[in-house]
């Protein structure tokens, strides 16, 4: 077999051989880092899981690119290309670049800001501009959130220009309940009272204030409309908001109460011809 050839295969073995260990450093380095944030959450220090979490997810990225990086110094040695050299290549076509790059470091900063700030994590429901979801990962670079449908949205942090954050502080259940004129609104507003309260024995573990009963808010054309409040812990409203609606259902079928809804009647054409 030819020297050249030779030569080829060891450096393909070599190259083969870096890889695998990148990937086993990058294993051993996930789980290091796992192990770290799980003591810090066992700590003293009193640091929410949404924070660890992010915290955890950033460094394991800043680790990959690291590594990464190493393993392609390792392979251009095989080369014997010098990083040396590369680097200052590199720095000379940088300022070609540069302008080119403006959206890279404009992601890169913003995404500084929004780790410094704090203005969402890992776990958190968020809105950003038209997508929903929950926030799977806050790099640098970009963020990945995952809608109820379980797709993911990756945005370029230079894009995120609002946020809107359900975790931030404690959200409000907000039922309204629609009863017909003839009823009588003393006897529904106690009907209601009562399925409050036990609606907030049953979930005082979401519930933070309320639910209470707050009146009439407004007559429509159809019946008489009942506002419902309750303040939750973060993301618990839609649960308790569907507690209430099902309990109000079932009380008012005991206590005959009336929704209003839509009566059709059949028209018979032939009728009234005699």
């Amino acid at each position: 077999m030819p020297q050249k050839w030779i030569d080829v295969a060891t450096i393909a073995v070599k190259i083969i051989i870096a890889f695998i260990v990148t990937k086993v450093a990058l294993l051993i380095l996930y789980k290091a880092i796992d192990n770290f944030f799980k003591n810090y959450k066992d700590s003293k220090f009193n640091i929410s899981n949404r924070k660890i979490k992010t915290m955890g997810r950033l460094i394991k990225n800043i680790s990959k690119y690291a590594v990464y990086f190493i393993f392609i110094t390792v392979v251009l040695s095989f080369f014997n290309i010098k990083i040396e050299s590369l680097l200052t290549v590199a720095g000379i076509g940088g300022l070609a670049i540069g302008f080119g790059a403006q959206s890279l470091v404009k992601d890169v900063i913003t995404g500084f800001f929004i780790l410094f700030e704090d203005q969402f994590g890992v776990g958190d429901y968020i809105t950003i501009d038209k997508y929903s979801g929950v926030v799977e990962e806050v790099g640098l670079r970009v963020t990945k959130i995952r809608d109820f449908s379980g797709a993911v949205h990756i945005i370029p942090n230079g894009q995120i220009t609002s946020v809107t954050n359900y975790n931030a502080g404690n959200a409000r259940a907000l039922v309204e309940v629609t009863v017909a004129y003839q009823q009588d609104l003393k006897k529904v507003m106690e009907v209601l009272k009562v399925v409050c309260d036990k609606v907030k024995e049953d979930m005082s573990d979401k519930i933070v204030d309320g639910p209470y009963v707050l009146g009439v808010s407004n007559l429509g054309l159809h019946g008489v409309s009942i506002s419902v409040v309750a303040m939750t812990k973060p993301m618990k409203h839609w649960e308790v908001e569907r507690e209430l609606r099902l309990k109000i259902k079932d009380a008012f079928d005991k206590e005959g109460i009336e929704v209003p809804f839509n009566k059709f009647t059949p028209y018979n054409g032939d009728e009234g011809k005699g």
